[in-house]
């Protein structure tokens, strides 16, 4: 089978992503642990209860180890034995049951190209021809004109549409599977068996009808997560011995130099080597506002250059980027299901064969019991056949499960699957690590204190100064302070491990450095205890400024509270979740931060497996936990929370790996908006259950009293599956929760 990639053309620097002709990859099969894997694109489902019953009939198949089918996504993710069956003989195994099967492959940055934007050409002419023929077959009857041509168009109808129908139900039936085609191909050969043609053809009609409209409003889902995993080009521009070339970002390599013109998209990692631009990575964080980049900062694949002609230094393979590993983690949340799918799922397994024992004893009972009309019972057993299809309930879960995810990805928030979905609108406790989400994770000068005759701008030059050739995090936030402007040179800079620095400015030796250091040059600091002391209560760290025998002033730093800190635990409390701290820093630092988050409940000087302790301990206590970190050396905590929520993913591998939660940006703003989109996703689902159940039991004693037929049965069960689709879709529409 071919296995194509989309490709694409830039050459224009108003756009990054016009097709062109597809080229042929070879197939790159995995070697999970028990086998290869497969993945493999589907069509013609009619509802998710036939994607269900076609993964129980791939797991019989001798050399299949697992199975995944995904009705929403219409693909399937095998693990196989290559010894024992072949990716062909399982392609030709799908296509005798009735779906078009084909191999498909993600190019190198992730992106699955393979679908094509429309499914409905072929379709459309089908149920055109169906519904003009019914049109006609109906008012001949309603005129009583030429029951012969009645009779000859509802042939025609019924072995035209039915066929599909019929094709899958008994190819399922070969395997031992019971599912929905079954159920009506019964329903069909029943009403014919009773001398009602015209309720035959109206079902096949309604029913193909109603697929139609599902698949439309499922392909509505379907295309908005494909938008989300197409987010890079596949060429990028690269220079190369002085030239420009045009490649593939197959065949660029880490350390190579390609360049981004205005309205292009970044097509690799890197970082930028010359030039300055505003970005937009809304496609990775969320952010819709432009970030400025100049030398020295990164950029993602996916993001938007919107000025500057950028040189950017590649420092990932495409395979690699982190729009691929969103990509890859988004495909991989649409198999992680629910635990309420999961339910629904085992199920359906039971349910359909109850179904037909029920419409069996619906038969025998009043006919052979009650000695009443058999056709009349016959006939309300079909209708039971038709009405009780798990179409609306199988699909109830999935539909809002993925909504969710594909609008979660949309803001920055990568949610690793349906659990997670469920488990965030539960929570209970969050903890929270303090630096790096709680705060920036970067030191910034709070104030100056000034104990010789210079003013406070004066002591932050002549520190920026000499900690100008510093790598150290607290010289770099006194060279970024944007009150140390103006510098003036300095000479003979030396670097005093584990103390400070000195350099000469005008002819006079500076000294930046700690207690150590200037206790060490001869100065008194008792008589500053009032400072150390402040220091001290407020968590921040400092550094002494002067010479031999001159202190000048003292510049304290502290960690930045991030921004949006206090606004989300108000909310976070709000929903009713207990917020608490975690941090290995002291216990001074730790009162600091968490007073100015408005956090209660914190705890100071901890190790890493001290936070995990601390998790661990509320979820002895019946508590729903979730663990925000920086998915370093939070590990721990995050594996043992029950959602692990890591900040700030951007680069980050660790982050998106270990994490169920990665928030691609530092906002925590997007934890408050992951919380509430969660409990949005739980009540819809469970509104979707009680429409597919509700309509379901509404129809059914409809049908036993004898006020339903088969075309209405069929209206209702293929309304009840748009409606909860549509209803599901609500969540992947929604900008504001």
């Amino acid at each position: 089978m071919p296995i194509t990639m989309k490709s694409c053309s830039c050459q224009s620097t108003a756009c990054s992503s016009h097709a062109e002709p597809a080229g042929v990859v070879q197939s790159q099969f995995n070697k999970p642990p028990g086998g290869n894997s497969l993945d493999i694109s589907i069509k013609s489902f009619d509802c998710a209860d036939c994607a269900q019953k076609l993964e129980q009939a791939l797991t019989k198949i001798p050399g299949i180890v697992s199975v995944k089918v995904n009705f929403i996504s219409e693909s399937a993710h095998i693990i196989y034995d290559n010894g024992l069956v072949k990716p062909a003989e399982i392609i030709t195994f799908i296509q005798k049951l009735g779906y078009q099967a084909m191999l498909v492959e993600a190019n190198a940055a992730g992106s699955n190209h393979n679908h094509p934007k429309t499914v409905f050409s072929g379709d459309t002419l089908k149920i055109v021809i169906i519904g003009l023929m019914w049109g006609i077959m109906l008012g001949l009857e309603l005129l009583e004109l030429l029951p012969s041509a009645v009779i000859l168009i509802n042939i025609i109808i019924i072995s035209f549409g039915g066929y599909p129908i019929a094709k899958r139900g008994i190819g399922n039936l070969r395997n031992r599977i019971i599912d929905t085609n079954l159920l009506m191909l019964i329903a069909i050969t029943g009403a014919i068996a009773i001398g009602e043609w015209s309720e035959a053809a109206t079902v096949v009609f309604l029913s193909g009808i109603g697929n139609y409209l599902q698949e439309y409003t499922l392909g509505k889902t379907r295309q908005s997560i494909r938008s989300l995993m197409e987010l890079t080009p596949p060429y990028a521009r690269v220079l190369r011995n002085g030239q420009e070339l045009r490649l593939p970002v197959e065949d660029i390599t880490i350390g190579e130099v390609i360049l981004v013109k205005p309205g292009e998209m970044v097509p690799l990692d890197g970082r930028v080597q010359c030039g300055s631009s505003a970005v937009n990575q809304a496609s990775i964080t969320g952010e819709s506002i432009p970030v400025d980049k100049q030398t020295g900062d990164d950029v993602y694949a996916g993001t938007m250059n919107m000025q500057g002609v950028l040189e950017v230094v590649v420092t990932k393979f495409a395979q690699d980027t982190t729009a691929a590993k969103i990509i890859k983690l988004i495909e991989q949340a649409q198999n992680k299901k629910a635990t309420a799918e999961l339910i629904v799922d085992k199920f359906a397994r039971f349910y359909t064969p109850i179904v037909i024992s029920l419409a069996i004893c619906l038969v025998v009972v009043p006919t052979v019991v009650f000695q009443q009309s058999f056709v009349s019972w016959f006939y309300r057993a079909l209708v039971l056949l038709v009405i009780s299809c798990p179409c609306a309930l199988v699909i109830s879960t999935p539909v809002s499960i993925i909504s969710a995810i594909g609008n979660a990805s949309r803001q920055g928030i990568l949610i690793k699957g349906g659990e997670y979905i469920e488990q965030l609108g539960k929570v209970e406790n969050i903890a929270f690590d303090k630096t790096g989400t709680l705060t920036m994770g970067r030191l910034k000068v709070v104030r100056v204190e000034c104990t010789g005759n210079l003013s406070e701008q004066q002591i932050l030059n002549i520190a920026a100064t000499v900690e100008k050739y510093s790598e150290h995090p607290i010289a770099q936030a006194i060279v970024t302070e944007e009150a140390a402007t103006d510098l003036v040179p300095a000479v003979n800079f030396i670097a005093l491990p584990g103390q400070g620095a000195s350099a000469d400015i005008d002819d006079e030796t500076i000294y930046v450095g700690n207690k150590r250091l200037f206790c060490g040059l001869g100065h008194n600091l008792e008589q500053y205890e009032t400072i150390w002391r402040e220091i001290e209560l407020n968590g921040e760290t400092y550094v002494l400024v002067g010479t031999n025998n001159i202190l000048y002033g003292i510049i304290c730093l502290a960690d930045v509270v991030n921004s949006s800190g206090k606004q989300v635990i108000a909310e976070l409390k709000r929903y009713g979740i207990a917020p608490l701290m975690l941090t290995g820093d002291n216990e001074y630092a730790a009162k600091t931060v968490a007073k100015a988050v408005n956090i209660e409940n914190y705890y100071s000087d901890l190790m890493p497996e001290n936070k995990a302790d601390i998790i661990a301990r509320l979820r002895n206590q019946g508590k729903v936990v979730a663990m925000v970190g920086d998915g370093v050396n939070d590990a721990p905590a995050l594996a043992e929370a029950t959602v692990g929520i890591a900040m700030g993913a951007t680069g980050s591998d660790t982050a998106l790996e270990t994490a169920d939660v990665a928030l691609m940006t530092n906002d925590l703003g997007k934890i408050s908006y992951a919380v509430k989109l969660s409990r949005n996703t739980v009540s819809i689902i469970k509104q979707n259950i009680w429409i597919a159940v509700g309509l379901k039991v509404i129809f059914i004693i409809g049908t036993v009293i004898g006020v339903t037929n088969l075309w209405l049965a069929v209206f209702a069960d293929v309304g009840a599956s748009i409606i909860v689709t549509v209803n599901g879709m609500r969540l992947l529409a929604a900008k504001k929760i």
